[in-house]
C-alpha cells in the first residue's frame, strides 16, 4: 500500500501531525521504533527494567533512552553528552514530566531565526490550541518539595519568581474514573491524578496527558494508522515520492513503505541520525550543509539534594514537577521528583562539585571528607522519598555541532559558547536546598567528568532563512527536498530555558497548519523562496470538537 504521508515518530512532532493530516484528508501511517503500552503495561517502578529502560539488543523496550554523544576526536569543551530521551508509541510523553511551559524571550529573539518573522505573534495561537489539545492547568497544590524551593528562591532574593507549574494533567477527583474531560467523550476514560510522583516511569492511573489519550488517540480514531516496534533505517526518493526502509525493531529484515512525503518526528537525535546516514549514502544530496549544526542541550544541569538515611518527610509526593523560579532572567529550576520504589536514577547521582580544574579529584576529597554520610546519601535504598531533584535550565546561546564519522554520530563544539559543564547559579541553590531539607547536596555522576546532562535534546535540523541558515525553511519543509519535514524538537532553533513538549507541540501545530487539503492548491510558495506569511488551511474534517469562539481549531 502506498501512503500519502509517512511520519517517522509518535512523539509530540509526529502525533500532532498524523491527527492534522489526516484531518485534511491524507492516508498517514506512524512508525514508531518502540512498543505500544496499555497504561497498566507502564513500569510499576524504574527497576523493571525491560519496560523502563530502552536497549533493545538486551530485548528491553522500555521508556527511557540513555545515549551519550561521543566526541568526534579528543574531548573537546563541552562536546560530550549524556542524553535522556523518551520511546514508545506516544514518544516522549511517557516518559516526560507533564510540564507545559512557553518559552523563555530568548527564544523568539535567537538569531537563527528573529529576522525571519514575528515568531511570538506566530506562534500565539498555536501555542492556546496546544495547551487546550494537551489539557494544561495549573499544579493545584503545595507539596514539601515545593516549600523547600521556595525558601530556596527567597535566600536567592528572588521568591517573586516563584510559582507552580502548568501541567498535562486530569486532577478531577483522585482515583475516580470518568470519561475524557477534553473531547467531549471521545477519548478513553480518565483518572485522577493520586499525586504520586511516578509520573517519570509512566501514570499506570490514566491521570497523565499523554498523546495516547489526545492526539495520537484521535488521529487513530480518525484513520491512521500506527505501527509500533518498526524503526525506519532508510529514505530514498522513488519516483514522484519516497521510499522508506525499515526493520522490526532489534531485527535486520528490512520492509519498504512508499509515500508521497514523509514526516521527520524521531527525536532530535533519531531525526539528526537518519538524515545523515541519508547524505553520507547520498540517498539524500543535496542537504543543507547545516545539517547536525546547532544542537542544544537546553543549556541544562541535573543537581539535587538528599538526606541520608531515613527522612521523615516523603519527597515524592505531587506530580513529577510541580512548581519552579528564575534565579536570574536566563536561569529555570523546578524541583523534580520520581515515585515511590522509583530509584534507580539514584544511580547518577554523586557529591556536588563545582565546575574548573581537578574536578574528579575534588569530588573524591568531598565523598573522603564524610564518607559515612554520602555513603548513606548516595546509597538508592529509599532514594526517590528522601530525595529533591533541581532541573536547572538556560536560554543562553551556546550549541554543539554532530557530525556523521565511521558511521555514527560524533559531537564536536559547535555555534556560541561552550555547552555548560555546571551552572554557578544551580550550584548555589543546590546547597541552599540541601540546608533546607537537611541534607547534602548531590550534582549528576557525568558532571564530575564534565560530561553534563540533559533531558531535552533540541536542534540539529533547525529553521533557518535559507538553505545555508538552516535545514528547514519557515514551513519546516527539509530545503532542497520537496516532500520531506522535520516537525520535532530538530528543527527547534535555540535554547528554550523551559522543557520544550509545548514548544515543539505548537511549532508541529504552527507547520501542519499551512498544509493544504488533499488535492488542494498548496498556500505555500516553492520550496527555497523567502519566508512570507501566507493563509493557514482548516481542516473540511476535524477530528475534534469546535473550538471555542477565537481559538484555532
Amino acid at each position: 500500500m502506498r501512503y500519502d504521508v509517512v511520519v517517522i515518530g509518535s512523539g509530540f512532532g509526529g502525533s500532532v501531525a498524523a491527527l492534522r493530516l489526516v484531518e485534511k484528508g491524507y492516508s498517514a501511517l506512524v512508525l514508531e521504533a518502540g512498543r505500544r503500552f496499555a497504561d497498566d503495561e507502564l513500569p510499576a517502578t524504574s527497576w523493571r527494567l525491560r519496560r523502563f529502560l530502552w536497549a533493545p539488543r538486551l530485548r528491553f523496550f522500555g521508556i527511557q533512552r540513555l545515549r551519550v554523544l561521543r566526541p568526534a576526536g579528543r574531548r573537546g569543551r563541552g562536546d560530550k553528552v549524556l542524553v535522556l530521551s523518551g520511546a514508545g508509541v506516544g514518544g516522549g510523553s511517557l516518559v516526560y514530566a507533564n510540564t507545559l511551559y512557553e518559552p523563555m524571550p530568548d527564544f523568539y529573539a535567537d538569531p537563527q531565526w528573529a529576522a525571519m518573522a514575528d515568531w511570538r505573534a506566530e506562534l500565539a495561537p498555536h501555542f492556546d490550541q496546544a495547551k487546550r489539545m494537551l489539557g494544561v492547568a495549573t499544579y493545584p497544590s503545595r507539596t514539601p518539595a515545593d516549600r523547600a524551593m521556595r525558601a530556596v528562591a527567597a535566600r536567592m532574593g528572588v521568591e517573586s519568581t516563584f510559582h507552580p507549574t502548568p501541567v498535562g494533567i486530569h486532577f478531577g477527583r483522585p482515583g475516580e474514573t470518568v470519561p475524557d474531560p477534553y473531547f467531549g467523550g471521545a477519548g478513553p476514560a480518565r483518572t485522577g491524578c493520586l499525586h504520586c510522583g511516578a509520573c517519570m516511569t509512566g501514570c499506570r492511573h490514566g491521570a497523565k496527558n499523554s498523546l495516547v489519550k489526545n492526539y495520537l488517540h484521535l488521529a487513530e480514531r480518525a484513520g491512521a494508522e500506527v505501527r509500533p516496534l518498526t524503526t525506519a533505517v532508510a529514505v530514498r526518493p522513488a519516483g514522484s515520492g519516497y521510499e522508506v526502509s525499515t526493520v522490526r525493531t532489534g531485527g535486520r529484515r528490512r520492509t519498504v513503505v512508499a509515500a508521497d512525503q514523509v514526516v521527520f518526528a524521531a527525536g532530535a537525535l533519531g531525526t539528526v541520525e537518519l538524515l545523515h546516514r541519508m547524505r553520507a549514502s547520498n540517498a539524500l544530496p543535496g542537504l543543507s550543509a547545516r545539517l547536525g549544526t546547532l544542537v542544544r542541550t537546553n543549556s541544562e544541569s541535573i543537581l539535587g539534594a538528599t538526606i541520608p538515611g531515613r527522612s521523615a518527610v516523603d519527597y515524592t509526593q505531587g506530580a513529577a514537577i510541580t512548581s519552579s523560579f528564575h534565579p536570574d532572567a536566563r536561569t529555570h529550576i523546578e524541583p523534580v521528583r520520581y515515585g515511590p520504589g522509583s530509584n534507580a536514577m539514584g544511580l547518577l547521582q554523586s557529591a556536588l562539585v563545582d565546575g574548573g580544574p581537578h574536578r574528579v579529584r575534588r569530588l573524591l576529597a568531598t565523598l573522603a571528607g564524610r564518607p559515612l554520610t554520602y555513603l548513606r546519601a548516595l546509597s538508592v535504598r529509599d532514594w526517590s522519598r528522601r530525595t529533591v531533584i533541581a532541573l536547572v535550565m538556560q536560554s543562553l546561546d551556546n550549541s554543539l555541532t554532530l557530525d556523521w564519522r565511521r558511521g555514527r554520530l560524533v559531537s564536536t563544539p559547535g555555534h556560541g559558547a561552550p555547552n555548560p559543564t555546571w551552572i554557578p547559579a544551580g550550584n548555589t541553590a543546590a546547597r541552599l536546598l540541601a540546608e533546607e531539607i537537611g541534607g547534602v547536596p548531590g550534582g549528576s555522576l557525568t558532571e564530575a567528568f564534565d560530561i553534563p546532562l540533559t533531558a531535552h535534546i533540541l536542534g540539529g535540523a533547525a529553521i533557518g532563512a535559507t538553505p545555508a541558515a538552516g535545514v528547514v525553511d519557515g514551513w519546516q519543509r527539509v530545503y532542497g527536498h520537496p516532500g520531506l519535514h522535520v516537525v520535532d524538537g530538530a528543527a527547534v532553533p535555540a535554547n528554550l530555558g523551559v522543557n520544550p513538549a509545548l514548544t515543539i507541540t505548537a511549532l508541529a501545530e504552527r507547520a501542519l497548519s499551512f498544509w493544504p487539503e488533499k488535492g488542494a492548491v498548496d498556500p505555500r510558495p516553492a520550496l527555497g523562496s523567502a519566508y512570507a506569511p501566507v493563509p493557514r488551511v482548516w481542516p473540511g474534517r476535524p477530528a475534534v470538537p469546535p473550538a471555542a469562539p477565537g481559538e484555532l481549531r
